[in-house]
């Protein structure tokens, strides 16, 4: 399946369920992979806004941000998906994101 059908198939479920955290997060994912960083990232935040538990969305977006060298951005994410990740007792994508957190504010 293609890059398209998949984002495709994700935006019926959307259509369907707006606040699907799974097929939001599929399409900002997606989006990133192809280098759409602009449109990953507003998907990133909208699943974010409608799911701040959704401590992937934050990691992800901030390795994003990352990618595309907006390192006091990612920054600025880590810190929000710590607290997100310590509020529902994630402990390894703290630990993970603290990591990212660690090497980017050096």
């Amino acid at each position: 399946m293609s890059t398209t059908d998949k984002i495709a198939g994700l935006k019926e479920i959307l259509a369907l369920d707006p606040k699907n955290a799974f097929a939001r997060y599929g399409i900002a994912m997606e989006l990133a992979n192809r280098g759409e960083v602009e449109t990953a990232l507003r998907e990133f935040d909208v699943l974010i806004e409608q799911n701040p538990d959704y401590t992937a969305a934050y990691f992800m977006s901030a390795q994003t941000l990352a990618k595309a060298e907006r390192n006091s951005e990612a920054i600025e994410k880590l810190k929000a998906g710590i607290g997100c990740a310590a509020r529902t007792g994630n402990r390894h994508a703290l630990s993970e994101m603290q990591g990212m957190l660690d090497e980017l504010d050096r």
